[in-house]
């Protein structure tokens, strides 16, 4: 699947360009609604309309001047516009443009990285779906466990992401809202109904109560879902590097013609699009901190969010959609080793079948206890000395004494890999809901 949008996209989002041009949105839609209340005249609206523009350069050199980045806006625009131009930001304070636009920009930003999601998580569903009945061992805290398939792994992550898109969305409405209510909220100088209809215009909804700023709940929780997005990447991103391993080897990033592992070692093959995405995932942590800082603001306003957004804005925004681009294609071109996982599957001579034998044996009548130490006692010695599980349980008395007669045909079916796997058709549907 080719993404909707591309990384270049995302930059563009953040650009000088793009925030001045989210501003003049939100000053027109203001002077729009004060046409629609009677407060601008249609010809100084269509001067307006016509004729406001800015460069960013030019607002540069202003704001070396005014040590005030709207200001200097307003002034470069004033410079296109003329004396219409006194029409605009009528009764507007600047936190009004600043974080209604920020809306904006973070509105665009997460539609961008809500699209890269669904690429991965189709790519995900495909996999699985591939891979549904491939047979691998599954691990617990490193140590062989019990069989899965790698297609039920691959749906296990599949779900988590689905559940990270929950979030983002919810997000994503959090942080869709804007203020048009004056130096300190009260509406002083401008009437709530403008609001609501500039709100309207530019798909936002209004702060319920602002101050002078929007607060910043709204942008923590969006943050926060990105390093809870960054978390889950993180996961997968890791697994697939225990997976690489050289002893381990079921799957392994996709190998390019002509890449090299090491500039020493001609032999390397490193998970190195893993490795790199471990490290986004800090990145994301980090910037949720950050926005969790900026929620104590003095009074009405300070201005110690203002610096902290503008790093964190861009860059988690940028990472989030890097990062889940970057995995959705290591995904689509992961190589899968079947053989290699069944090879692992049957490394221990059968001892992840003991759960299965120990299941057995309470269901014949043995506490759990004995079954429990009958069990363990031939899984440690197989362990130690190596050889087949289930031939040193057929040669333990006590064990062929508690299965009775039929120990031998019973224990074949109790070491089959698929009895695991039973419920896999459930869970599949369950996930996928088909």
């Amino acid at each position: 699947m080719i993404a909707r949008y591309t990384l270049k996209e995302m930059g563009d989002i953040w650009s000088d360009q793009a925030k001045y041009a989210a501003w003049l949105k939100v000053e027109l839609a203001a002077c729009r609604a004060w046409h629609k209340l009677g407060r601008i005249p249609a010809q100084a609206l269509k001067v307006i309309e016509e004729k406001a523009a800015f460069e960013v350069e030019r607002i540069d050199e202003i704001e070396l001047q005014t040590r005030h980045d709207v200001i200097a806006f307003l002034t470069n625009v004033a410079e296109h516009v003329g004396p219409d131009s006194r029409y605009i930001h009528l009764g507007l304070t600047s936190s009004d443009v600043l974080d209604t636009a920020y809306a904006l920009l973070l509105k665009d930003s997460a539609e961008l990285i809500l699209t890269a999601l669904d690429r991965l998580l189709l790519a995900l569903k495909t996999r699985a779906l591939e891979h549904k009945h491939t047979l691998q061992m599954g691990r617990s805290h490193g140590i062989h466990a019990e069989p899965v398939t790698f297609g039920l792994k691959l749906l296990g992550f599949y779900a988590e992401f689905a559940r990270d898109r929950e979030r983002l969305q919810r997000a994503k409405d959090s942080v869709s809202r804007g203020k048009i209510s004056g130096a300190v909220g009260t509406y002083a100088h401008l009437p709530p109904q403008l609001e609501a209809m500039v709100m309207e215009e530019l798909g936002l909804t209004p702060a319920v109560a602002s101050t002078q700023v929007v607060a910043r709940d709204g942008y923590a929780e969006w943050f926060c879902a990105l390093a809870i997005l960054g978390g889950t990447i993180e996961r997968l991103a890791v697994e697939i590097r225990h997976l690489q391993r050289t002893e381990v080897l079921e799957a392994e990033e996709a190998f390019a013609k002509g890449q090299k592992g090491s500039s020493a070692m001609p032999h390397k093959r490193n998970p190195v699009g893993s490795e790199n995405l471990t490290g986004q995932a800090r990145l994301l942590r980090a910037y949720a901190l950050a926005a969790l800082e900026n929620m104590p603001l003095w009074h009405e306003r300070d201005i110690s969010h203002s610096s902290v957004e503008r790093t964190i804005g861009p860059d988690a925004d940028i990472v989030a959609h890097y990062s889940l681009h970057r995995l959705a294609g290591l995904i689509e071109n992961l190589t899968v080793y079947p053989q290699n996982m069944l090879r692992n599957l049957n490394q221990t001579g059968g001892l992840i079948h003991s759960q299965q034998v120990l299941l057995a044996l309470a269901e014949a009548g043995l506490t759990r206890e004995q079954a429990y130490a009958i069990v363990q006692r031939n899984a440690m010695a197989t362990w130690q000395e190596g050889g087949s599980f289930k031939q040193r349980l057929l040669a333990d008395p006590e064990l062929t004494a508690g299965l009775g007669s039929g120990a031998a045909e019973l224990l074949e079916g109790l070491f089959d890999p698929q009895t695991h796997l039973r419920n896999l058709d459930y869970i599949f549907a369950r996930v996928l809901g088909e």
